[in-house]
């Protein structure tokens, strides 16, 4: 294990750890930050994303020795007390453990779809710009086994740090892809043999009476305005029957109960 102490904040070999909020609103150029224990394992035992390095509070070390074994001997793994660690990510670190993880070249959402098994459960997300809501809907794809979450280029990012923290590290582990034009992704998924549900407190069918076929797509919006008319209009409609006089869920919440009626689980 190749230990580094660091004892200035300044020390460039932790730049990538520098204000670590700051960096979250303009980019890393290719890299993200993941937190906390749970994190931490996945993406050094799952490689699916590579991993850089590691900044870890000096009394964190001994709890993470299993898990730090499973990076390379030379894996730098920084070691810094709480005052130099506060200092260097511009905020209390309480945590304590931080790793700086390689986004790679990802490919195409149509890619991938072109990858997936003949029974595939997919999720389709359209306009999701809460990070909250994206990590929940990856932890709630991770416990109900769907096989991609798929992304309109308008939805936030999943490996921004809180979304990652929220999926509880399933942002790491569940497959996921963009893609542009709906229309066009409609259009491929039918190829492929999709059937295509889209959720809306408005649908035309009760989700208790939707029967699962072999390949399907379940499309969610963003909360408030849900997915657009025009998408609307082109897919079957499912809805959550709820108490008389409420209408609507939390999304990550409509994607755990749709996933749940839908997987294997």
């Amino acid at each position: 294990m190749n230990l580094i102490p660091i004892d200035d904040h300044r020390d460039p070999r932790v730049a990538a750890y520098l204000d670590i909020r700051e960096r979250d609103l303009i980019g890393r150029h290719g890299r993200f930050v993941a937190e906390g224990k749970v994190v931490l394992d996945l993406l050094l035992s799952t490689g699916r994303f590579a991993a850089e390095s590691a900044l870890i509070l000096e009394n964190r070390l001994a709890g993470l020795q299993a898990i730090l074994r499973k990076a390379p001997p030379d894996f730098p793994v920084y070691v810094a007390d709480g005052e130099v660690m506060d200092r260097i990510a511009g905020f209390h670190m309480h945590r304590g453990i931080l790793a700086i993880g390689v986004r790679g070249d990802p490919a195409p959402a149509e890619v991938l779809v072109g990858t997936l098994p003949r029974r595939a459960l997919a999720i389709v997300l359209v306009g999701i710009s809460n990070h909250d809501n994206m990590g929940a809907i990856f932890r709630n794809a991770a416990a109900f086994g769907a096989d991609a979450v798929l992304l309109d280029r308008t939805c936030c990012d999943p490996l921004y740090r809180k979304a990652i923290r929220v999926s509880v590290g399933a942002a790491l582990t569940v497959p996921f892809a963009s893609f542009g034009d709906t229309g066009t992704f409609t259009a491929t998924l039918d190829r492929l043999g999709f059937s295509q549900f889209a959720l809306s407190p408005r649908g035309n069918v009760d989700i208790r009476a939707a029967e699962r076929s072999a390949r399907l797509a379940l499309y969610l919006g963003t909360e408030g305005e849900g997915l657009p008319t025009d998408l609307l209009a082109r897919l079957h409609t499912l809805r959550i029957g709820m108490a008389e006089g409420f209408d609507s869920l939390n999304v990550a919440a409509a994607s755990a109960i749709a996933l749940h009626h839908f997987s294997n689980c």
